[in-house]
């Protein structure tokens, strides 16, 4: 898939892969999408509630080599 930016929170226990995610999507323009990796397994539950939280759109997770990768589009 298509990205615009990569942010690894990867080591990063819940929160931080949430707080950081939310950060790294403040620095970028609506519609853009960013590619998170994180290898904290609640993260996956974690990245689709922020998701709906927030009005972003979850594009795809999926599990490589035991990290969790989500693609966010920013709303």
């Amino acid at each position: 898939m298509q990205f615009d930016k990569e942010f690894d929170a990867s080591g990063l226990a819940c929160p931080l892969p949430i707080v950081k995610t939310k950060k790294a999507l403040a620095d970028m323009a609506s519609g853009t999408v960013l590619k998170v990796v994180a290898t904290d397994p609640g993260s996956v539950c974690d990245m689709a509630a922020f998701a709906e939280q927030t009005g972003h759109a979850l594009l795809e997770q999926s599990t490589e080599n035991s990290k969790y990768v989500f693609f966010l589009k920013k709303a």
